[in-house]
């Protein structure tokens, strides 16, 4: 009895060790993500350390820039780095290019072996300019135009009319400011956003040439320019910046009867723009133009602690049709994986989009965009541009000087 008493006192240390050891031994691995994107990493968490229990997740989360900014001090100085790190598409030329993130083509991680499961524009915006893969896509933003039908019906403008091409889209602005007091867009600036990316070829970038040659002086930023130009001097614009206050209530009121962005927005109507509401609708943007409108792709550090784990990470959020699916099912923040936009979900009416089939619009429009390459300064080129376009609109720079000016600034930054 005393000898049975003992072994059983054995086996319940052991095992008591095990399960500290267990516990001992479980990694934490730190990830950095910007809103919104980290909704859809805590809606995986819990599936993730379900399947990984060696694994716990520890999310840092920031606003967009602020997200930004911290991962740029920590690639450059060392402190703070995470094990994995997301990046928005807009900012993957600058940190593909800086040198501190793993090339995820290499062993182990072999990346390159599943490349084509990914919408094809998508991949190549993950790589640097010697072709490393420094990122893998999770999710994609298809460009498109969410319009009021109501604010149209009562101007008596139809969808054709209002896409058919930029000059028939000014026009349909103007019937509608006339009969409904209503604003064609929010900004100018968003027409720049959609002509600039019109166009482009796989390989090229919206800014610069295969050889570096700063563009901003082609026709293309001209006419995008000009065609800005023409909506500010007719008053089609609200001159509101997307995401302020009167941004959300011109929308919410129908003042401002069309809005161009990724097709992640038409969750944001949903939920929380005008929700209950049945009045908006989305169709590709106009002139038969696809461009992609935010993304957002995951990278681990070369200075990352737990590389062998945050590329399991990596793995269950870009490899994953269910997780994937889930996001978008729950979020609408539209999946990465060729799979997942093959799901039956993508089929399905989406009444709040007057039970259209949205989601199969959204599908082809990804299907369409050209693989452009991000470059390393595409964030200073866009701002420069922006101000550029500034100048035209509110002081009445000739467009050729405001561009000549924009090029020499963007020559001059790049060089520091």
């Amino acid at each position: 009895m005393k000898t049975a008493l003992k072994y059983s006192k054995l086996v319940s240390a052991i095992a008591l060790a095990t399960l500290s050891g267990t516990a001992w031994a479980q990694t934490t691995l730190n990830v950095a993500a910007f809103a919104n994107y980290d909704q859809a990493i805590r809606m995986a968490i819990p599936m993730f350390e379900k399947e990984n229990p060696d694994i716990k997740i520890n999310l840092t989360s920031l606003a967009f820039d602020d997200h930004h900014t911290a991962m740029t001090t920590s690639l450059s100085t060392g402190a703070n780095v995470p094990d994995v790190m997301a990046i928005e598409v807009g900012y993957i030329g600058r940190f593909a290019n800086a040198g501190g993130l793993e090339d995820l083509n290499q062993p182990p991680y072999n990346a390159g072996t599943f490349a084509d499961t990914f919408s094809p524009f998508t991949v190549p915006l993950g790589q640097n300019n010697k072709g490393e893969q420094s990122s893998l896509p999770v999710d994609i933003g298809p460009g498109a135009i969410f319009y009021h039908s109501e604010v149209l019906a009562k101007a008596g403008v139809t969808q054709e009319e209002l896409l058919r091409d930029w000059d028939s889209f000014i026009e349909s602005g103007k019937k509608i400011k006339e009969k409904t007091g209503s604003y064609l867009v929010a900004d100018a600036v968003d027409i720049k956003d959609i002509v600039i990316r019109s166009g482009l070829k796989d390989g090229e970038s919206i800014y610069f040439d295969q050889d570096n040659k700063i563009m901003v002086e082609s026709d293309r930023f001209k006419e995008a320019f000009k065609l800005a130009k023409q909506v500010r001097d007719a008053h089609l614009d609200a001159q509101v910046k997307a995401w302020s206050t009167e941004w959300t209530e011109g929308l919410r009121r129908g003042d401002i009867a069309s809005q161009m962005m990724g097709s992640w927005l038409g969750g944001h109507f949903n939920g929380w723009i005008s929700p209950g509401e049945n009045v908006w609708r989305t169709a590709d943007l106009p002139a038969n133009t696809f461009a992609s409108w935010g993304g957002s792709f995951l990278a681990i550090p070369k200075r990352a602690d737990h590389k062998d784990e945050a590329w399991k990470f990596i793995e269950f959020m870009s490899q994953r049709v269910d997780i994937q699916m889930e996001v978008f099912e729950q979020l609408n923040i539209f999946p990465s994986l060729i799979e997942a936009q093959n799901s039956e979900f993508m089929e399905q009416p989406v009444e709040y989009l007057g039970g259209t089939q949205a989601r199969m619009q959204w599908k082809l429009a990804a299907a369409n965009i050209p693989a452009i390459k991000a470059h390393r300064h595409d964030p200073i080129a866009e701002q420069i541009v922006d101000d550029a376009l500034q100048s035209v609109l509110t002081r009445n720079v000739e467009i050729d000087k405001a561009l000549s000016d924009a090029a020499r600034q963007i020559k001059r930054r790049a060089r520091r």
